[in-house]
């Protein structure tokens, strides 16, 4: 089961992402799954439909986790409500 997370990339806006597993101390690399922005809009760097990136461990600065249940608050999408008149 992937597990939800914010990859904090050397001179890049964090990424939210999901991760099958977790490294290991010997990877050399770390691949993610759905990544996005923290606000879940595209990453600009990223070609369009991308699903899944693999990055070298020495631009991984950190990896924040998450209880389960705030992995599922973050994945709350948000609306902008508009006013009738």
């Amino acid at each position: 089961m992937a597990q939800t997370v914010i990859v904090h990339l050397l001179d890049e806006d964090p990424i939210l992402a999901e991760l099958d597993r977790m490294p290991e101390p010997g990877d050399t690399s770390l691949l993610i799954l759905d990544p996005r922005r923290t606000d879940g809009k595209p990453i600009r760097y990223l070609s369009d439909g991308a699903t899944s990136v693999i990055f070298p461990m020495h631009r991984v600065s950190s990896i924040e986790l998450f209880p389960e249940e705030r992995a599922k608050e973050e994945d709350i999408s948000f609306y902008r409500q508009v006013e009738k008149r």
